[in-house]
């Protein structure tokens, strides 16, 4: 898990699916709420809800495991949206590694 950056990126939604597969993770911050969208050994995706931690102090899934980009994309974990659905209305930001 890394860090949020401090500057939005500028990804369109044709490119967020080969940032995600080039760099593994993103933070999405849609009304109100920040999400870390990750991915699972290179295998599986997932949201995690930044305002909530585990007991090992990571963040909590907001969504189910899916195996490809293309059906998380498409999954409905934001009040019943996708990311697709909320696109418009997101911002995104790199996840820096420390």
């Amino acid at each position: 898990m890394g860090t949020k950056a401090a500057e939005a990126l500028d990804v369109s939604f044709d490119e967020l699916p080969m940032y995600l597969h080039a760099h593994h993770s993103v933070y999405m911050e849609v009304s109100g709420t920040l999400y870390y969208l990750t991915d699972v050994n290179d295998r599986y995706w997932r949201a995690q809800d930044t305002a909530k931690l585990n007991e090992k102090g990571h963040y909590v899934d907001a969504s189910e495991l899916v195996p490809t980009v293309s059906e998380f994309l498409t999954l409905p974990f934001i009040d019943g949206k996708s990311v697709t659905d909320v696109f418009d209305q997101a911002v995104f930001y790199a996840s820096e590694k420390a």
